[in-house]
């Protein structure tokens, strides 16, 4: 068992209710998400929380691109 150190922080912590609901979110979109709603992730498997993580920061770069694009 290891120790969290809290390297694992947001930037913004005003960001958290954001990234909670945008993770729930995506879990929803790869049919994952059914038992998740209460915030407690610890029965899904490392590959349910790997894809839902991958799915989240292809998103993110994909606004991010958009966003530059725009400018």
């Amino acid at each position: 068992m290891s120790i969290r150190t809290g390297s694992n922080r947001l930037v913004n912590p005003m960001a958290k209710e954001a990234m909670d609901k945008f993770k729930l979110e995506v879990a929803s979109s790869l049919n994952i998400s059914n038992d998740y709603q209460s915030g407690y992730w610890g029965n899904m498997t490392s590959r349910e929380c790997g894809s839902v993580g991958g799915e989240m920061v292809k998103k993110m770069v994909e606004q991010y691109e958009n966003q530059l694009a725009n400018n």
